[in-house]
Formats: C-alpha cells, structure tokens, sequence
C-alpha cells in the first residue's frame, strides 16, 4: 500500500522584542507563513536567544515571547499543524551553533551587511560577540531541522547565502548529507509594507513610531496613523512606487488585508482625493486589527495553554533536533556520550 511522502520541512521565526508584532510581519510574514501549512511541514519559533543580541530586559523578554506565540495564534498558524516552539527550549540550536562558529571564517563573518551597519551605528564598545555570530546562529536554525526552504525577505537573502555555504563546506568536509542545503523560499507575490511616515523605509519594529502599525495597539490609533499617513505630490490615486511611494504603500495595505487588487481599487478611487483613500483604509484597518486583538487577548488571558503549546512544540521540534545533532557530532568526530544503565 502506498504512502504519501514527507512533506518538506520549512523553518522560520520572529524575535521576540517588542510587546507587539507590526502589520508589515503581518502581511509579510504570518499570512505566508498560514498559507505554508497546507505544503509543507512548518516549524515557527520564538527566536528568543537572537533576541539577546539587543540587551533585552528579563521579565519583559519571558513576557514579549508568550505574546508573540499569542500573535501566530491569532493571525492563523495552527498548533495542529505546524511545530510553534521556543528557539531556547531546544538546546541543539547552540550546540549546532558552536560546531558551525569553527567552520566559519572571521572574514566571511564580518562581511555580513547587517553586523557592519549595526555596529557602525553602536560603536565597538557597543557592539557585541553574539551580534557578530548572529548569522551563524541562524544558520544553525535552519540547518538543524534539514530544512529544504526557508522563507526569507530580500534583507536576509546575505543569511541564507552563509548558511547555504556552511551546509557545502560541512557536505565537502565530513561526508554528504552531513546536513541539507536549504533554498530560499521567496513568495514575490507577498507585499512589501513601508513606514507610513517613511514610504521608502521598510514599515519594521525600529522605525518611525507614528509610522509602524503595532497589532495590539488601541485600533483608533491605528487608524489615525493611517489618516495622517504621508501621501505625494499630485493627487491622482495611482500605484506608482517610484513617484508615489506613500500612495502606493497604503494601495498594497488595502489590497492586502481586503483580498481586492490594486487595480481595482485604482479604479475605485478614480477621481478621488488622497483623503477619501485615507478614510476608508483606517475603517479598514479597525476592522481588521478588531477580531485580531480579541484572538490575541483570548490566547494571553490563558497562559498556562500558551505554555502547553510551546512545551509540546520544543518535545517536537527536539525529535528533529536530536537525530541532526547526532548525525553532525558523528561526522566531526565527538566521542558520543555512553549512558551506563542504572
């Protein structure tokens, strides 16, 4: 009797540091990563060991990673379906980590774009070891659960590239299928969301605070974000991204949490006034963030389910873990650890 092969394994995550996921991980990111379960065996994870590369107050980190699980839930991803764990309830993240650290050279290391544009912004007093391996930490997520794709946005296009070059130089050094070279699973289809003050900076948790739409903020202030939004010379509602960045940013918003086009709602609004586009988006946007935040709040008023969540995920995500930690300490040449019966 025939059985249906494995699904291919996808990994992804989000760092939990702030009380809020934006729409722009909303749009970006969850609804990708929603759509993904129907193909693929899903991993998401609170990455909450990247997250200690920013310093993050303690109390407020355990609190932000519940919240963030809390997020996922509400905006589709199913337990069910798809492993949610804690990236630090899975010790073979940093154990994979290091074996990966001694196969990574410092120059490689340092070429990494992001490293050289943070660290140019907080000094070398500031900056820290675990901001320079970040890359390598990251390749060691991917690599531990033979992850086959990996949704990534164009800015971590460079992390993947590392990754992919660790699991060759591993396949080349110790053995192929010592671990598996992963792809990059780039959806051009997902929109790209803008600071709404910014509509040439990416909408993101650093931004502009008048400009990034936080998914549990009040939904009425949402809303007066996107009325006091930037829009461009001229008043024809075209999407134009080069001459119309700020018009075409709350386009693709539209577009994206209403399911209709940009074209239809270029037809729409023909003849109208920035202000009518405004107007109508922020009803939008209430509707919207309204039946999210009630999911949200359900999921966080229940911490202990939360808890049962992630501690059934880590019991999953570990059975992966394990054989692929294995399997790497092997080929390198660890002595295995013998267990003597009691």
């Amino acid at each position: 009797m025939a059985t249906d092969a494995p699904r291919p394994r996808i990994l992804s995550g989000m760092q939990p540091t702030d009380d809020s996921l934006t729409l722009g991980n909303y749009i970006g990111a969850l609804t990708q990563w929603v759509a993904l379960q129907d193909s693929y065996d899903t991993l998401y994870m609170m990455a909450d060991l990247h997250a200690l590369t920013v310093n993050p107050d303690p109390v407020k980190l355990r609190e932000r990673t519940r919240r963030t699980l809390a997020q996922y839930l509400a905006g589709g991803v199913d337990p069910e379906r798809s492993t949610l764990f804690v990236q630090s309830h899975v010790a073979e993240h940093a154990q994979l980590a290091w074996i990966l650290s001694c196969q990574t050279g410092f120059g490689e290391a340092s070429r990494m774009t992001q490293f050289k544009d943070k660290s140019a912004k907080q000094g070398t007093e500031g900056t820290t070891v675990g901001l320079f391996t970040y890359p390598v930490l990251m390749a060691a997520d991917i690599l531990l659960y033979d992850a086959a794709r990996v949704p990534v946005g164009e800015d971590q296009r460079q992390h993947l590239e590392i990754t992919r070059d660790l699991a060759e130089r591993l396949n080349t050094r110790f053995g192929a299928g010592t671990v598996v070279v992963p792809e990059a699973h780039i959806v051009k289809a997902v929109s790209k969301i803008y600071d709404l003050q910014e509509p040439t900076a990416k909408m993101s948790k650093s931004g502009t605070s008048k400009g990034t739409i936080w998914l549990l903020d009040d939904p009425a202030v949402s809303a007066k974000k996107i009325r006091s939004a930037v829009t461009d010379a001229g008043s024809e509602i075209r999407f134009d991204p080069a001459t119309k960045p700020g018009v075409s940013n709350l386009l693709t918003i539209f577009s994206s949490l209403t399911g209709q086009t940009v074209s239809e709602l270029e037809t729409e609004y023909a003849g109208k006034q920035y202000g009518n586009l405004k107007v109508d988006l922020a009803g939008v946007m209430v509707d919207f963030l309204t039946p999210f935040q009630a999911r949200a709040n359900q999921y966080l008023a229940d911490p202990a389910e939360l808890d049962r969540i992630l501690a059934r995920g880590a019991e999953q995500a570990r059975s992966v873990a394990r054989e692929t930690i294995a399997r790497v300490y092997d080929r390198v040449g660890l002595l295995p650890a013998v267990v003597e019966p009691r």
